[in-house]
């Protein structure tokens, strides 16, 4: 069962996006496929997320020239499964390549192993017991769990992460529409997400 104020702001996000008319849409997931795709994936959506797309997927348009994503948004439904899983695993490997090539280390996993192949095994351990971020579009993420609702939209580029909407309305706000303006200066958002917040 989807919180109520989940199945709001995940329905208000789908119209907001819609109200766009950048995007088309195919109808939205089934409770069938929500089942077949946290089985397949292992998580579970947010119910925000969750209610986004049971309003309607939107549907990925040809890329433009440079662009750094040819499928910005998740095909849950009938895509190709290693794209689908390449994007659910980019926050990790991130913070790995980071690991690797930018000598980054978080404190909270003690001392640094000297060997850059123990360090990354290291940090691949540790970053297996981390909350699971869910693609939204492109590189633009949700945690996942049931539950949940009205976190942070994260932009997550190795361990350069901010925040791109304070939840994922303000997000369709900010990423898609023309007339957005400035954030204000009361604009403060707060990830809650175990260890991902303290790379914002």
């Amino acid at each position: 069962m989807i919180n109520s104020g989940g199945a709001r702001l995940g329905a208000e996000a789908a119209h907001r996006l819609a109200e766009t008319g950048l995007y088309t849409f195919e109808p939205g997931l089934t409770d069938a496929e929500f089942t077949r795709i946290e089985r397949e994936y292992g998580f579970e959506f947010a119910d925000d997320h969750r209610a986004f797309l049971a309003a309607g997927l939107p549907v990925n348009v040809p890329p433009e020239e440079g662009q750094t994503w040819t499928r910005p948004w998740p095909e849950w439904r009938g895509g190709d499964l290693d794209s689908v899983r390449r994007q659910l695993a980019w926050p990790v490997e991130g913070v790995l390549l980071s690991v690797e090539h930018n000598r980054y280390w978080y404190e909270g996993w003690g001392e640094r192993p000297v060997d850059l192949a123990t360090a990354r095994e290291t940090a691949r351990r540790r970053l297996a017991e981390v909350p699971v971020l869910v693609p939204v579009y492109a590189h633009r993420y949700l945690p996942a769990g049931r539950g949940d609702f009205g976190h942070p939209v994260l932009s997550m580029w190795q361990t350069d992460i901010i925040y791109y909407g304070s939840d994922l309305v303000d997000y369709m706000h900010r990423e898609f529409d023309d007339e957005r303006g400035e954030a204000d200066q009361n604009w403060n958002p707060r990830a809650t997400v175990p260890f991902w917040r303290d790379l914002v």
